[in-house]
């Protein structure tokens, strides 16, 4: 799929999945034991790759043939638009392809289902060769196992505005990490600009509530847990923010275009974005890209937020040795370096992000935010609940800005936020 940090952000899809339905997989078959010789037909489904990354895949499909010469690999690729419903119809069908892209909240309903494979059984040999966060980004709360290879990871720096920072007083070489320095330093811009100059364009959503610290939901995955005495102070900072006029005014109905405006015009002194960001600030803003600064996403925890694809294995395949041994190989160190430097994203496999070309300036500004980006890729965690979907997304949203515009306490806006999302859990079954 395209593969842009803000796709990857948008990319949680929620999947109805009928699991009374697909439970019994098909027409039976399957095996947890991978160790058996590698061999057999098996499929292998791409979420819209086909039409940048035809000759990679062709040629990751032929290397592996070559290895296993007993084996031969049907690709298919489904569009980005009706992927869920696809994989849904698949699952209730008996369908399902052997080896299939997903990401953790596709994988979740599938693994309920009984139809994904729990690498910690089958492939446990291999978790060595992964980032720890990539790795446990496929587990699902309530249990046991891991159900997807991690392949791809995402995540984004933060710009800011030097010039705004220094005309504030502050020191544009040392700009906020955590959120108590974020707030403090946003009331501080606010004050000085006399509310002309906001330092953040969007409201908190559940991957800031995470990266604060907040506990999301419980062990069991059966309730959110985010309206917490944590969560609530958080969203009283930022009612405490919207007020000093520190959080953009048009925060509540903020589009990634419409903040990304507004950092452009120098309006915010702060904004996530990307390599190609910079290049239209160079041209559009030359001001502002001379003053621009990079640093890490702001957390509490010590951990950014990242985004990750997996590649998940159905556990009904009929060749499960030859499954697992292609999941596996598609996201290899080898395969996924190659991968990543085809496009911009980055491999989860231990020590990549070491190589020259996650470390090394040569003086370009695709390489300045690809270098930023990989250091925090390091030790990043998924935070987005693998079962949050769109719906409880919109939830948290109407319920932070009624808190922000005063309609509601942050403590009852949490509260509603927290009873709405519970309820939708509780019908995904």
């Amino acid at each position: 799929m395209p593969v842009s940090r803000r796709t990857l952000a948008a990319a949680a899809l929620c999947l109805a999945l009928p699991l009374s339905a697909c439970g019994s997989g098909g027409d039976g078959g399957g095996s947890t034991d991978a160790s058996g010789k590698v061999e057999g037909d098996i499929t292998f489904q791409t979420w819209n790759l086909r039409a940048n990354f035809k000759d990679y895949f062709e040629g990751v499909i032929a290397d592996f043939e070559k290895k296993y010469p007993d084996t031969h690999v049907k690709w298919v690729d489904q569009p980005a638009e009706g992927y869920a419903d696809k994989i849904s119809a698949d699952a209730a069908g008996g369908t399902l392809p052997d080896v299939v892209n997903v990401s953790p909240d596709l994988v979740a309903p599938l693994a309920k289902a009984g139809l994904a494979l729990d690498l910690d059984k089958a492939a446990a040999k291999y978790e060595k060769e992964y980032l720890a966060g990539a790795w446990a980004s496929h587990r699902i709360p309530g249990m046991t196992g891991t159900y997807a290879f991690p392949w791809y990871l995402n995540t984004g720096p933060l710009f800011y505005n030097k010039s705004l920072f220094k005309k504030a007083g502050l020191d544009a070489e040392k700009p906020p990490k955590t959120y108590d320095e974020l707030f403090a330093d946003a009331l501080e811009l606010a004050k000085k600009s006399d509310g002309k100059v906001a330092t953040l364009a969007n409201v908190p959503t559940i991957e800031d509530f995470g990266r604060y610290g907040v506990e999301l939901m419980n062990n069991q995955g059966t309730a959110f847990t985010f309206n917490d005495a944590k969560g609530v102070q958080m969203l009283a900072k930022y009612k405490e923010l919207y007020d000093a006029k520190a959080l953009d005014p048009q925060a509540l109905t903020a589009t990634p275009e419409s903040s990304g405006r507004k950092f452009l015009t120098e309006a915010v002194a702060m904004n996530p974005g990307s390599a190609l960001d910079l290049g239209n600030f160079k041209k559009q803003a030359p001001n502002l890209y001379k003053n621009i600064g990079i640093t890490d996403q702001i957390t509490s925890t010590g951990h950014v937020n990242m985004y990750v694809m997996g590649v998940m294995v159905n556990s009904k395949t009929k060749h499960t040795p030859a499954a697992v041994a292609f999941a596996h190989f598609v996201t290899d160190a080898e395969h996924q370096m190659s991968f990543a430097k085809k496009v911009a994203i980055f491999p989860s496999t231990a020590g990549s992000l070491d190589d020259p070309y996650f470390t090394k300036e040569d003086g370009t500004d695709e390489t300045r935010v690809r270098i930023a980006a990989a250091k925090s890729l390091k030790n990043a965690v998924n935070y987005t609940p693998v079962l949050f979907s769109e719906q409880m997304k919109t939830a948290l949203r109407n319920e932070v800005a009624k808190a922000l515009q005063g309609k509601e306490s942050p403590k009852a806006a949490l509260d509603n936020a927290v009873k709405q999302c519970n309820t939708l859990l509780q019908q995904q079954g």
